[in-house]
């Protein structure tokens, strides 16, 4: 059995991650390739219980190095139970958001030492790395913006502990993810998110590019 390719998708709220992973999805499946979609936290029933853990603002604190080891918990449960039989049977795996996400967030966002998110993902990946990641840049206040907009539209009147911060954090982690798709250049794609839909859908189709497709 051949093994599965295993793409992620990345970037600020509102950068339409959503999308574009359905659109991906639609084309490889058109294609005859097996998709599997799905999402970091979470994933999984027990991911997903750690995801809400994630992202409630409760009364209760929660500091940095305590939420960044949720997030690899949550990761581990994941790949273990999911992405890696999913690939070990020959399907693709998409996923929204990965490592590079906690990288950015925990890492450039709330300042965890790299260090750390580094030895934690060498113990949870085990060799396993994305064989191509799309980063779907765009400004921080357009992407805050259309985060707004999505959640007036589905009737969202609470948001979640990330939605919450600030400009400026969202912007260090947009810094973040770019230093990081610049740096492994042979892996990331970055795709301007701002453009208009179809552009963005192009773009995204022409990065399969890289794993033959």
């Amino acid at each position: 059995m051949i093994r599965g390719k295993f793409i992620t998708l990345e970037g600020i709220e509102g950068a339409g991650k959503s999308t574009i992973a359905a659109a991906l999805a639609n084309a490889l499946q058109e294609r005859g390739i097996s998709v599997r979609q799905t999402r970091e936290p979470g994933g999984t029933p027990l991911a997903e219980r750690l995801r809400q853990l994630v992202l409630h603002r409760g009364e209760e604190s929660l500091s940095a190095e305590a939420e960044t080891l949720l997030m690899f918990a949550a990761r581990a449960i994941h790949l273990d139970n999911l992405v890696r039989p999913a690939l070990e049977r020959g399907e693709w795996v998409i996923c929204d958001r990965f490592t590079d996400a906690t990288r950015a967030y925990q890492g450039g966002g709330r300042g965890v030492d790299a260090a750390l998110i580094e030895q934690l993902a060498v113990s949870v990946h085990r060799g396993l790395e994305p064989d191509l990641t799309v980063l779907l840049d765009l400004p921080v206040t357009i992407g805050l913006e259309r985060a707004r907009a999505r959640r007036q539209a589905q009737g969202e009147s609470v948001i979640d502990r990330f939605e919450s911060e600030t400009v400026q954090f969202f912007e260090r982690v947009r810094a973040r993810y770019l230093e990081i798709a610049r740096r492994d250049s042979q892996r990331c794609q970055i795709i301007d998110a701002s453009a208009d839909p179809d552009s963005v859908r192009a773009a995204a189709m022409s990065a399969l590019q890289r794993l033959g497709s």
